[in-house]
């Protein structure tokens, strides 16, 4: 599992967050999905290129000279998140945190953006960071064929200290999320649907 062990909680939030919005649903419109969708996968192809920068910035990239298909071939294997991390200088490190909290701050504008109620924006949120999370694996196994599989180790953020945890783990966090915004936004549909057939029962 990851660590320190209070990563592990992020399991409970997208559970958390059916629990919340089942009863009176999400009133997302199938474009904003669509579209803060479609940004999340943007920026998460955007984050794995900065991280394939910072790997060939540092020398732990070999091929990266060539093409992408010499980085696929030749870094296969040597990508490893964990073991290159103390390798990264110090001024890396350092813009790498301040983008970490950036990306965060991103994710909220664009979630603050696309809805009005609290409830909303939240969903928002964690559809927009599921996208995000689940397309930067995505374009790292396209572009330095990491990860080998879902169970090497990654380290997930900086903030305060380092997340470390496989890869499956915040893919299956991610994908709960997704989970829990359509269920929950199917629901609302069906209770408006309901709602509107009453009137027309009591003329009856």
């Amino acid at each position: 599992m990851a660590t320190p062990w209070w990563v592990n909680l992020l399991l409970l939030v997208p559970l958390a967050a059916y629990g919340a919005w089942r009863r009176q649903g999400l009133a997302l419109k199938a474009s904003t999905l669509l579209t803060t969708a479609v940004f999340g996968s943007a920026f998460g192809f955007l984050e794995a290129a900065v991280v394939v920068y910072l790997r060939a910035a540092s020398g732990l990239l070999p091929g990266y000279a060539g093409t992408l298909a010499d980085v696929r071939q030749l870094a296969k294997g040597v990508y490893q998140q964990p073991q290159s991390l103390p390798q990264l200088p110090q001024s890396l490190l350092t813009l790498e945190l301040l983008r970490e909290a950036a990306t965060m701050i991103m994710l909220v504008a664009v979630a603050l953006l696309s809805a009005t109620s609290r409830r909303e924006r939240c969903a928002a949120f964690l559809w927009t960071f599921a996208a995000w999370d689940i397309c930067y694996y995505a374009a790292l196994c396209a572009t330095v064929r990491w990860p080998p599989s879902l169970s090497a180790p990654d380290v997930l953020f900086l903030i305060p200290v380092p997340w470390l945890a496989p890869v499956w783990f915040p893919l299956l966090v991610s994908t709960l999320a997704i989970a829990a915004v359509l269920l929950t936004r199917g629901k609302n549909r069906s209770s408006a649907a309901t709602a509107r057939s009453l009137p027309d029962r009591k003329q009856a």
